[in-house]
């Protein structure tokens, strides 16, 4: 069974659920994928298609790491292109999608687990934009980012998680973004 005939199966099963927006983890690989068509991207469109239209989409990327944990809070978040040695056809696209303050002080409120800090600077890098363009083109849908707090284990973030899970009751849409393997720079080749 291809990729996209396994994701169809899961939008499929998704529809009969009421009011409830999945979370996924989607492997952004190369940020190329941001301006080619591929196997990965056509399914990242295939998705925007059959999910039913989020209230709004919080996405955790592998890419903003901070001590602390922090959720973008403007109306406006910038286009990140935190990636260097690429065409600049990809330094050129820009994901214009609205933000929601809102959406980020209802966060604070529902957050137990740590304090969480309004962001009005970071925007949305990479790991969001290249993934989130595919799925919703038209950027009509606001994006909210949250950080990986670097100095707390898996475990932790497990129970972070957990706390989120009431945002799918309220149709926002949560999507983790990275692999496993990560940060090529500290290869030995």
């Amino acid at each position: 069974m291809s990729a996209l005939q396994n994701l169809k199966k899961l939008t499929d099963a998704l529809k009969t659920q009421e009011q409830l927006m999945p979370v996924y983890f989607i492997e952004h690989g190369s940020p190329m994928n941001a301006i080619e068509e591929n196997e990965f991207t056509r399914s990242w469109n295939v998705l925007g298609k059959d999910l039913p239209k989020p209230t709004a989409i919080l996405c955790i990327s592998a890419h903003w790491q901070t001590k602390g944990t922090f959720v973008t809070a403007m109306e406006k978040p910038r286009t990140i292109h935190d990636f260097y040695g690429f065409p600049q056809e990809l330094f050129d696209v820009a994901y214009a999608a609205p933000g929601s303050p809102e959406l980020a002080v209802q966060m604070q409120q529902l957050i137990r687990k740590t304090e969480l800090h309004l962001n009005h600077e970071w925007g949305l890098d990479h790991g969001s934009w290249s993934v989130i363009k595919h799925i919703y083109s038209a950027a009509d849908v606001p994006v909210l980012q949250l950080s990986l707090d670097y100095s707390k284990p898996p475990q932790w973030h497990f129970e972070l998680a957990k706390e989120l899970a009431d945002l799918r009751e309220k149709g926002v849409l949560i999507i983790g973004s990275g692999n496993i393997v990560h940060n090529l720079r500290m290869l030995d080749w």
